[in-house]
C-alpha cells in the first residue's frame, strides 16, 4: 500500500510540473490570435491565409527559436514567405504545400525578439496558410497606428521577377523571383513609417492585360484573391487608406506576345481609369488618389502615358470639385535589371527613393 501511494504521489508531481509539458499552452499562438494586415482570411479551419503580396503579421517571443506552422494552399505546389527579425530583413523561405516539418526561425542570441512575417508572392500564386506559431512567451504584435497606403498595380508593384539572388532568371517558376517586401511600395511606406497593403496582379492593366483583352483590374479588384471568377469578395471597409496609389498602364501599352493585338486605345484607357477611380471612391471617398507612371515605359509611349494620366486627373478633379485633387507622379525612366524586363530589388529601391518626397508631401496634406 505504501509503495502504491508513493508511486501515485510521484506521478502527481510529474504531471503538475510545468517543465514536464513539452509545449506549454502559453507558448502557442493560434492563427486566429494573430493581427495581420493585407488581404487575409481566417478560413473555416481557423487557419490564417495571407493572400496578397506583402500581407504580414508580427509576433514577439523570448528565446532563440520561433517555430512557424505554415503551408502553401496548393498541396502539390510551393510558395514563399520572408521575414524581419528585430527590425532587420532576413531572407525568403520556401514553403511547401505538403510540409514535412515546421519552419524554424533562429535568433542569434536568446532574450526578447520581434518577428514580422510577410508573404513574398502575389495573390495568384496562392495563399500562405498558417495554423500556429510556437515560441517562448509568444505574443501577437498589433499593427502600429500609422497612416495606411494602398498600392494598386501590376507585376512591378508585386515585386515580381525582382530577386534572382537564389534562383536565376529563366529558371524555376515565375514566383521564384518574387520579393514583395522589397518592392517599391512597401519600401517607400517603411521609409515614411506607414502601414501598407498591396493590391496587384502580374500582367494586368486598366482595360486589358499584357497580351489579352481581359481580365482587367476593375474586373478583379473586388475579389479577395483577384481571381476573375472568385466567389470570395473583399470587404473594403476593412481598411481606410490615407493614400491610394495606382500604377497601371504598362500592360495596356504592351505590344503583347507577338500575336495579333489592337493598338493602344487612349480613349478607352482614360475612360476605364476614371470609372475605376469612381468605383474606389465609393469605398474610400476621403482617400488621396495618386497616379503613378511607369519607369519601364519610355520615349513616345512614356509621353503618351503621361498625357493620359494628366487627362485622368483633370476628369476626376472635375467630377469631384470639393474633393482632394488627384496627385500624379512621373517616374524617371529606368533600365531594369530584373528578370524579363522587370526592375530588380536595387531598381525598386531607386523607385522608392524617388517616390519618397512625393508621398511625404501627400501625407502632410
Amino acid at each position: 500500500m505504501r509503495i502504491t501511494k508513493s508511486i501515485a504521489l510521484l506521478g502527481c508531481l510529474l504531471y503538475s510540473n510545468p517543465g514536464a509539458a513539452r509545449i506549454p499552452a502559453n507558448d502557442t499562438l493560434l492563427a486566429r490570435q494573430l493581427h495581420p494586415i493585407g488581404r487575409t482570411l481566417l478560413n473555416t479551419s481557423k487557419q490564417l491565409e495571407l493572400v496578397t503580396s506583402a500581407a504580414h503579421f508580427g509576433v514577439s517571443f523570448t528565446g532563440s527559436t520561433c517555430t512557424v506552422y505554415v503551408k502553401a494552399d496548393n498541396p502539390d505546389g510551393y510558395n514563399y514567405l520572408q521575414y524581419e527579425l528585430d527590425g532587420v530583413y532576413q531572407k525568403r523561405i520556401r514553403v511547401e504545400g505538403k510540409p514535412t516539418a515546421p519552419i524554424i526561425i533562429n535568433a542569434p542570441i536568446g532574450g526578447k525578439h520581434q518577428v514580422w512575417i510577410y508573404k513574398a508572392t502575389e495573390a495568384h500564386t496562392g495563399a500562405l496558410v498558417f495554423s500556429k506559431i510556437v515560441a517562448g512567451n509568444i505574443k501577437a504584435l498589433t499593427v502600429p497606428l500609422q497612416p495606411l497606403i494602398e498600392f494598386i498595380g501590376n507585376s512591378i508593384t508585386c515585386g515580381a521577377a525582382a530577386d534572382a539572388s537564389e534562383i536565376p532568371c529563366g529558371s524555376g517558376q515565375y514566383h521564384d523571383q518574387h520579393n514583395a517586401y522589397k518592392a517599391y511600395g512597401p519600401s517607400v511606406a517603411r521609409m515614411l513609417y506607414c502601414n501598407y497593403i498591396v493590391s496587384s496582379v502580374s500582367g494586368i492593366g486598366i482595360y486589358r492585360t499584357w497580351n489579352r483583352e481581359s481580365p482587367n483590374m476593375p474586373q478583379v479588384y473586388d475579389n479577395l484573391d483577384f481571381q476573375v471568377n472568385s466567389t470570395r469578395k473583399w470587404n473594403h471597409a476593412t481598411y481606410q487608406p490615407k493614400i491610394i496609389s495606382i500604377a497601371l498602364g504598362t500592360n495596356d501599352l504592351s505590344h503583347g506576345d507577338g500575336s495579333a493585338r489592337e493598338a493602344f486605345d487612349s480613349t478607352r484607357f482614360i475612360s476605364a481609369y476614371v470609372q475605376f477611380i469612381q468605383h474606389i471612391k465609393q469605398y474610400h471617398p476621403d482617400a488621396q488618389i495618386a497616379l503613378l507612371s511607369s519607369p519601364m515605359v519610355k520615349n513616345a509611349e512614356g509621353a503618351l502615358l503621361q498625357r493620359c494620366l494628366t487627362a485622368i486627373k483633370n476628369q476626376v478633379d472635375a467630377l469631384y470639385p470639393s474633393g482632394k485633387k488627384v496627385a500624379v507622379f512621373f517616374f524617371t525612366p529606368l533600365e531594369p535589371h530584373g528578370c524579363t524586363g522587370h526592375p530588380d530589388v536595387a531598381d525598386h529601391q531607386i523607385m522608392a527613393n524617388e517616390l519618397k518626397p512625393f508621398f511625404k508631401r501627400l501625407l502632410g496634406s
